[in-house]
């Protein structure tokens, strides 16, 4: 019997669009919208998806792919693709790639919804399967929980350039039909080992498990950070919009972004001044000011222990 190598979400997709699935991917119709979806089935463990696509209007698709009685870990990886300037003038500290790691009790597609314009690349990877691969030492508190699958967990990693690089050859590298499902798989696997090693240097000892609520409210907390680069952060106040109290809001937001809030908001604050000074061709003054910086020696110190060069040096590079 013949291994299914096309997801079946995929082919529901064609169907809803009137369209067929060719070598594992699907044209978006000129009358839906624009882009692409393909799929993969790289063994009975681990399915992929690359979606890079708009559409002129929501549609609704079934996944008949979904199982409850199975334990899934989901690794959807955004802002990955190339985006034209004009998409990115208005907000592009908020167009860094990232990685949502989450457990099948979670639900990623309604907690971090994007409808119309999608551009990801999921991959779901059973727990028991990958569990099986190595040993976790028992401090490894971490990956532990993510593997047992028994909680709602969802985590985000900044993902770096040597990732970046993975998911590039994914998406983009030409290959030669016969190899390309292992191609693919064993740079899903890959990715996925670089990821967990990330994410086990977390010191996490203890985790708590999430609800939807509580993941948007947080979400809805590190937008208004990112939005507001210029004003740092009032804990307290934070807490009252996303209906928690400060000591909650804190601990959820480490533990899913791996850093305080105080700490996450400087780095995209410091990436932020890198950029105006390398793109905007900003001055040093302009970017502090800018960022909300009144003191520019401070602004100096904070860019250089993030950037490794003071912010005049790195204009001029």
């Amino acid at each position: 019997m013949k291994r299914q190598t096309i997801p079946n979400i995929l082919l529901n997709f064609a169907d809803l669009l009137g369209t067929t699935v060719k070598d594992n991917r699907l044209e978006i119709p000129g009358k839906f919208g624009r882009g692409y979806c393909a799929g993969f089935m790289l063994n009975e463990h681990i399915r992929m998806l690359i979606s890079n696509y708009e559409l002129n209007e929501p549609l609704t698709i079934n996944n008949p792919d979904i199982d409850t009685t199975r334990k899934i870990i989901f690794f959807k990886f955004q802002n990955i693709f190339p985006k034209a300037k004009s998409v990115l003038s208005e907000k592009p500290v908020m167009q860094t790639p990232s990685v949502l790691v989450a457990t099948s009790r979670i639900n990623t597609d309604e907690l971090i919804s994007v409808h119309t314009n999608i551009a990801t690349v999921t991959i779901e990877v059973d727990a028991t399967y990958l569990n099986g691969l190595f040993t976790l030492p028992e401090e490894s508190h971490l990956l532990q929980s993510l593997l047992e699958n028994t909680q709602p967990l969802l985590f985000e990693q900044l993902i770096h350039p040597s990732l970046q690089k993975i998911v590039h050859e994914m998406v983009n590298e030409p290959i030669n039909g016969t190899f390309e499902s292992f191609f693919l798989r064993v740079k899903a696997e890959e990715l996925i080992c670089r990821l967990l090693t990330e994410l086990e240097k977390r010191d996490k000892k203890y985790l708590y498990p999430l609800n939807g609520g509580d993941i948007q409210a947080v979400y809805q907390v590190r937008d208004q950070l990112l939005e507001h680069l210029e004003t740092p952060p009032v804990i307290t106040a934070l807490a009252v919009g996303a209906g928690m109290s400060p000591t909650k809001l804190k601990r959820l937001f480490s533990q899913i972004f791996g850093n305080s809030i105080f700490n996450y908001y400087q780095g995209f604050r410091i990436k932020e001044a890198a950029r105006l000074l390398r793109e905007e061709k900003l001055s040093v003054s302009a970017a502090g000011y800018k960022l909300g910086y009144t003191n520019l020696s401070h602004f100096s110190r904070v860019f250089e222990e993030h950037i490794g060069v003071k912010p005049k040096k790195y204009s001029a590079m």
